[in-house]
């Protein structure tokens, strides 16, 4: 007597590669950079009493050589408004957050026309400082300094 034999269906276990899939993809979207400001070099200023902060939505960079940076790409002193405006587009209070990094042989003559188009321009101005090594003062929680 012949026994017939069932046969087996062979699968790629398609949920261990969707698993895979997602790992990975978590894996890209954590090590993605938003932004390229590598290559842009300055020195930050030093304070004693520094307030961290949470991040925001736009960074301005002045350099070295006094070049104006937002969001990694080179801009003219007269079109950062109108661009950081795009940048923040409709975002609410609280959320319209500008980073400004300032070289710190930078002067205020240089520094002054960014903070006043930070501001025309609706954005929440928050210095980037260095803690200053000498001082013996803690750090203190998160706040910004207001815009002028």
């Amino acid at each position: 007597m012949k026994i017939a034999r069932r046969t087996m269906k062979a699968d790629v276990p398609s949920t261990a590669m969707g698993d895979i899939a997602f790992n990975l993809l978590i894996f890209f979207v954590i090590l993605a950079r938003a932004q390229d400001d590598s290559h842009i070099q300055w020195k930050p200023a030093q304070v004693a009493n520094l307030e961290n902060n949470k991040g925001g939505r736009v960074t301005v960079v002045i350099d070295v050589d006094g070049k104006i940076f937002l969001n990694g790409q080179q801009r003219s002193e007269s079109e950062l408004s109108g661009a950081i405006g795009e940048e923040l587009g409709d975002a609410p209070a609280g959320e319209r957050t500008v980073m400004l990094k300032v070289d710190k042989d930078v002067t205020a003559p240089r520094f002054e026309p960014v903070i006043e188009a930070i501001s025309q321009a609706g954005g929440e101005l928050i210095h980037i400082l260095e803690q200053d090594q000498s001082a013996q003062q803690p750090v203190a929680s998160p706040a910004s300094s207001p815009s002028p």
